[in-house]
C-alpha cells in the first residue's frame, strides 16, 4: 500500500497488469466536540462524489443524489450521514473498462450540503482498492490529518493514461456544497490531467 502525499501519482496497476474495478473507500472523522451542545462546533455531514469530466466539460457524476453515472461506470453506494463508526464512511465503486471513451478525469471529493467549514473534520482519507474479484486489496490512499476552512475537499483525481489510468493526489479544500455546483473549482486541478 502507498501513502500518497499531495501532487503524487501512483500507476493504477498490480502485478504490472492494469486495475479495472475500483473501490474507493472514503472516510472522515469529526473533532471530538463537534456536536456537542455549547461548543460551537457543528455536527458536519459529509458526502463523497465523483465527478466525470471530459477534457474542460463536466460530463456525469455520482453523488447522494444520483447514485449511478449514466454508463453505469461509477456507483456511489449510499449516504453516511454522521462519519460515526470505523472504516469507510462512504464507498464509491469504479469499472475503468466501462467508463465512456471521451471522460478523461474522475475527481474525487468530500464537501458539506450544509455548508459547514471542513475545519471540524479530522483524518479525512480516500484508499483506492483494486476490487476485481471483491477481496478489496488497498493499493494506494491519500490522508489528510487536519481539516481546511472550506466547504469541500479535492481528495484524488483519476486520469486516464492511454488505456490505463493513474491517481493523483490532491487534498486541497474549495469552496462547494454540491457536486453539481463543483465544475468551476474542479477544473484547475485538470490542467496537466
Amino acid at each position: 500500500m502507498n501513502e500518497l502525499t499531495r501532487g503524487q501519482e501512483l500507476e493504477l496497476s498490480a502485478d504490472g497488469v492494469p486495475v479495472t474495478r475500483l473501490r474507493l473507500g472514503i472516510g472522515w472523522d469529526k473533532e471530538a466536540t463537534a456536536g456537542a451542545m455549547g461548543t460551537g462546533r457543528p455536527d458536519v455531514d459529509l458526502d463523497a462524489s465523483a465527478v466525470q469530466f471530459a477534457g474542460q466539460q463536466l460530463f456525469d457524476l455520482a453523488f447522494y443524489n444520483n447514485l449511478t453515472t449514466r454508463d453505469g461506470s461509477v456507483v456511489h453506494l449510499g449516504d453516511n450521514l454522521t462519519g460515526r463508526g470505523e472504516g469507510d464512511d462512504e464507498v464509491i465503486t469504479v469499472d475503468l473498462a466501462r467508463v465512456y471513451e471521451r471522460v478523461d478525469a474522475i475527481a474525487l471529493l468530500v464537501s458539506s450540503y450544509q455548508g459547514h467549514s471542513l475545519e471540524w473534520v479530522n483524518g479525512a482519507y480516500c484508499r483506492i482498492s483494486d476490487d476485481a474479484d471483491g477481496q478489496d486489496r488497498e493499493l494506494g490512499r491519500v490522508t489528510l490529518t487536519e481539516g481546511v476552512p472550506h466547504t469541500g475537499l479535492v481528495l484524488a483525481l483519476l486520469v486516464r493514461d492511454g488505456a490505463s489510468w493513474r491517481l493523483r493526489a490532491i487534498g486541497e479544500g474549495i469552496d462547494v456544497t454540491v457536486p453539481t455546483e463543483s465544475v468551476e473549482a474542479l477544473r484547475p486541478f485538470l490542467t496537466g490531467a
